[in-house]
């Protein structure tokens, strides 16, 4: 199932971002991706806000995973400036999709061949300067009704 929706403006995005995390559960992956500036990593930060992460997520530099505590864990991987796919597997992400928390992968397409099946694909789009059409896609059984609900708000 894919529904997708216009966010007008960056609060709109954050909102969105943070009514998703109120359905999270643990284990859950969201796989992020969209084009440079898109706002992968503000839909993160206001995910990782609706889930009480009190420290500030931002893109990891030097590493390619972070972890933040919250109401859940977090696990943010970006995997930008990965140099090949194959690295994904050396980062030890099978533990934290088998973890007890929420993993978020930006720029997932990088490495959707290492992905579990069961995952939320998040396509963010620019429409124009504050504009974003998000689409957000359940694969492999994940629970369509945690998106039907943020269609109908």
């Amino acid at each position: 199932m894919m529904i997708c929706m216009e966010a007008n403006n960056l609060e709109e995005t954050e909102a969105l971002a943070r009514q998703l995390a109120s359905r999270l559960k643990p284990g859950d992956i969201l796989c992020l991706t969209g084009d440079l500036g898109a706002g992968k990593t503000t839909f993160t930060k206001a995910l990782g806000n609706g889930l009480g992460v009190e420290e500030d997520i931002t893109s990891p530099t030097f590493t390619l995973i972070q972890e933040y505590q919250g109401e859940l864990p977090v696990y943010h991987f970006d995997v930008y400036r990965m140099k090949d796919p194959s690295e994904f597997n050396d980062l030890g992400a099978e533990e934290y999709f088998n973890g007890d928390g929420i993993c978020v992968v930006e720029w997932a397409d990088l490495v959707e061949e290492y992905l579990p099946e069961k995952r939320l694909w998040i396509r963010i789009q620019w429409l124009d300067t504050e504009k974003r059409r998000i689409c957000l896609t359940c694969m492999g059984g994940f629970d369509d009704t945690k998106i039907k609900e943020l269609a109908q708000r």
